[in-house]
């Protein structure tokens, strides 16, 4: 199993140097010039080209790109071109708010998916299992951004049960945060919630066929016993893989997500930098989602091998 660990973490070393040039290599080749937009149409050259000594933006790419690197490498995103802040705070702040709303979107999801799936397999012959699966198929047809404008419509304009905008930190006033952030959750989690259930419910399908669940049902034990006791964790190997790419999905959806709520999180500071063309906080941002996606894999494939003892047999 440690070796097994230790490939996959090259793997991960491997696939974030290759991120990095990718990433680097994609902004250079945007139109425009940061420090002109920096300045305005109105700058004169001899502006714009001090702001891009200052900024090293006239440094061969090479230099440019080892310097970027070097930077992340020691915690220094660099300072805002548009803005002349440094990123790293920003990005701080950001980031704290979209793992709230990633972790409890994700949470609703988990928490629906699980018993919903499972349900809908064992019953997969009834009225209530048929009703599952039709409702899940139709979630996953909704995107998310069309889920939160629905729930902003119904409980926030009309029941004005919760908030259909902003954002309070949790220290500040947990129950206006806990409000401001059911709503922003539940359009992540109900969209990504359908999709796992339909997992779910297909692993635990498959593993209902298997001879070892007939057998412990034909020596006394009930269905819901049975797959309680032999099945779930052999249904739980597939259901993880899934679980890691819906995590790396929500966290991309909730981009779009802080946008519909009006939510200060790494989405809506990934669209004002696009915006206004501050491409080092575009490129400092992408990077971080991208770094995020490959740890959520690289976590993924550990807990596989963990849940999987055939994965640690044959890695042996």
């Amino acid at each position: 199993m440690l070796l097994s660990i230790l490939r996959r973490l090259l793997v991960l070393c491997a696939s974030l140097a290759v991120s990095t040039v990718l990433v680097f290599a994609f902004m250079q080749v945007l139109p425009g010039d940061p420090a002109r937009v920096a300045l305005g149409v109105g700058a004169s050259d001899e502006a714009v080209a001090a702001l891009r000594h200052e900024y090293g933006l006239d440094r061969p790419l090479p230099a440019q790109y080892l310097s970027w690197v070097g930077g992340l490498l020691r915690g220094d995103l660099g300072t805002s071109y548009v803005t002349s802040v440094p990123i790293g705070p920003q990005i701080a702040d950001r980031l704290l708010v979209t793992l709230w709303l990633a972790g409890a979107g994700m949470s609703i999801a988990i928490l629906l998916a699980l018993p919903l799936g499972t349900l809908s397999a064992v019953q997969h012959r009834s009225p209530v299992g048929l009703a599952v699966s039709a409702v899940s198929q139709i979630g996953v047809a909704v995107p998310a951004f069309l889920a939160g404008i629905m729930l902003i419509t119904v409980f926030a304009v009309q029941l004005r049960w919760f908030p259909a905008n902003g954002w309070t930190p949790p220290s500040a006033d947990p129950g206006r945060f806990l409000r401001q952030l059911t709503l922003p959750a539940l359009s992540l989690g109900l969209v990504q919630g359908a999709v796992l259930t339909r997992y779910v419910r297909s692993s635990v399908l498959e593993v209902l066929r298997e001879d070892y669940l007939r057998t412990a049902r034909s020596k006394g034990l009930r269905p819901w016993s049975a797959l309680m006791r032999h099945g779930l964790r052999n249904a739980a190997v597939p259901v993880v893989t899934v679980l890691g790419l819906q995590l790396a999905a929500l966290l991309i959806g909730a981009v779009v997500i802080e946008r519909v709520f009006v939510i200060p999180g790494l989405g809506s500071l990934l669209l004002d930098a696009v915006a206004v063309r501050d491409l080092l906080v575009v490129q400092d941002v992408v990077m971080l989602l991208v770094l995020a996606v490959l740890l959520i894999t690289f976590v993924v494939d550990v807990v596989y091998v963990a849940v999987d003892p055939r994965l640690r047999l044959r890695v042996r």
